[in-house]
């Protein structure tokens, strides 16, 4: 038996710009409709704050919006600050979300999936 999917998500974007964790829905909404123009059906948007302790998921149903806030007990998310020059978004396949969301390096996923030195 599959598990009950809930919320459908076929794109996930990481917003590279620090948000206030304050935002709420209609916040974060507000900030991808500026950035992307519209927030599609069925695509995740995902947020952090300028330490990296604290991100929020929002996802866009199709219907209305959900909002998810997570935060890591000690450390920090790997957030990509300074890295893409000007771009205040990429996007993110699910093994990398999965990662990113447990705190783990999720851009070294490719270079993680083989044992190239003993």
């Amino acid at each position: 038996m599959h598990g009950l999917e809930v919320i459908r998500i076929d794109a996930l974007w990481l917003a590279t710009q620090p948000i206030d964790m304050r935002a709420g829905a209609d916040a974060l909404l507000a900030r991808v409709v500026h950035v992307f123009g519209c927030a599609q059906a069925h695509h995740g948007y995902l947020f952090a704050n300028a330490r990296a302790s604290r991100i929020k998921l929002l996802v866009h149903d199709g219907f209305g919006v959900w909002c998810a806030a997570r935060r890591l007990n000690a450390g920090r998310f790997v957030w990509p600050r300074g890295v893409l020059e000007g771009a205040a978004s990429m996007t993110l396949t699910q093994p990398q979300f999965d990662a990113l969301v447990l705190g783990l390096p999720w851009q070294r996923l490719q270079q993680m999936s083989a044992i190239t030195r003993m």
